[in-house]
């Protein structure tokens, strides 16, 4: 499993966390050789994103990019060993954790970790968003 954090130098993120969290997930849902990259960006990236891939014209928490969605979304973090599965791309946008994490006043890193795990779950086709609520 290879799972690659990186993010602007502005944002203090803790990555070992990051990393323990998409692990978590994975394991959770039994998968093991894959690679995931996790980036921390700024609204006026995370706009761009969201506006290039989801024609939305602002911006948004976290975005997740599948390598296996047809038409070839982003992809642009991964850079796995060849025996791993490149699974995708989660992108996060830390102005946007942190106002979230204000609201429900919570540390910004639990905000980080709910988006995180939330990324990892749709990465692997698991979409809470789009299924009735029971």
């Amino acid at each position: 499993m290879v799972i690659d954090v990186s993010g602007e130098s502005r944002y203090a993120v803790n990555r070992k966390r990051v990393r323990e969290v998409v692990q978590r997930v994975l394991v959770a849902y039994g998968v093991k050789a894959v690679a995931v990259s996790v980036r921390i960006v700024g609204d006026r990236k995370m706009r761009e994103l969201n506006e290039t891939y989801r024609q939305i014209s602002s911006t948004t928490d976290v975005l997740s990019f599948p390598t296996n969605e047809a038409g070839g979304k982003f992809q642009g973090f991964v850079y796995p060993k060849e025996e791993l599965l490149p699974l995708g791309d989660i992108v996060i946008s830390y102005p946007k954790a942190r106002l979230q994490a204000m609201e429900r006043n919570v540390l910004v890193d639990e905000e980080i970790d709910a988006l995180i795990e939330h990324g990892v779950k749709s990465l692997l086709g698991h979409h809470p968003d789009n299924e009735q609520e029971n």
